[in-house]
C-alpha cells in the first residue's frame, strides 16, 4: 500500500521545509517519492531487502545533500541521479565486477537475436533483476539510464573493455532467459 500524500504541499514548500528540519515535510517527501526511488533501486538490487537498503542510503544522501539542489532540471530528476549514484556505489563497493582481456573481449558474440520484444516492460524487468549483480548493474547503467562505455568505466573504476564485455554478457544471458521464459509461459517456441 503507497503511503497517503498531502498533495496541498507543492515541490518548493517540500523542499524549503526539509531544508528547515520540519519533520513532517521530511516524511512527505519520503512518501511523495519512496514508491518511484525504490523502482530504480529495485532495478539495481538483488532482491527486495537490497532495494530497500539502497533507498535508505539514497534518503539519507537526499536530506544531507538538499541544499545544493539548485533548481536547474527537476526534482525528481535530481533525486533519481543521487539514487541511481547510491546504487552504483552500493555495487562498487562489493567488486561485482570482473576485469576481462582484450582477447575474452573479442569472442564474445551476441549469439541470438533479439527476442526482448515478445515480453512486456514488467517482464524484462524482473528477467534483468535476475541478472549478476555485475550484469545488472552494467545493463541497466547503459541500457536504461544511458551512459557510454566509458561514463559506466570511469564510474565503476573498471576499463571501458570490461563495460562492453559486462553488457554483451548480460544480452546473451538475458536472451537466454527471454526464450526460456517464452517456451515456459507462453509455449512459443522461437528459432535461433
Amino acid at each position: 500500500m503507497t503511503p497517503e500524500r498531502n498533495q496541498n504541499i507543492t515541490e518548493s514548500d517540500l523542499i524549503k521545509g526539509c531544508l528547515q528540519g520540519e519533520r513532517r515535510m521530511q516524511e512527505e517527501l519520503y512518501k511523495r517519492f519512496s514508491p518511484r526511488m525504490y523502482a530504480v533501486c529495485l532495478r539495481y538490487a538483488g532482491n527486495a531487502e537490497e532495494a530497500e537498503d539502497i533507498l535508505q542510503e539514497g534518503f539519507i544522501k537526499i536530506f544531507k545533500k538538499l541544499d545544493s539542489f539548485r533548481g536547474d532540471g527537476s526534482f525528481e530528476g535530481w533525486l533519481r541521479r543521487i539514487f541511481v549514484n547510491t546504487a552504483i556505489e552500493h555495487f562498487r563497493r562489493k567488486r561485482y565486477l570482473m576485469p576481462v582481456t582484450e582477447k575474452e573481449e573479442n569472442t564474445i558474440e551476441g549469439k541470438y537475436t533479439s527476442v526482448l520484444d515478445e515480453l512486456g516492460a514488467k517482464d524484462i524487468m524482473a528477467l534483468v533483476q535476475e541478472l549478476s549483480p555485475g550484469y545488472r548493474t552494467v545493463f541497466n547503467m547503459y541500457v536504461v539510464e544511458g551512459y557510454t562505455h566509458k561514463e559506466i568505466a570511469d564510474i565503476l573504476g573498471i576499463s571501458e573493455g570490461t563495460s562492453k564485455s559486462q553488457l554483451s554478457r548480460a544480452k546473451v544471458i538475458l536472451q537466454d532467459m527471454v526464450r526460456n521464459f517464452i517456451d515456459k509461459h507462453r509455449g512459443v517456441k522461437l528459432k535461433q
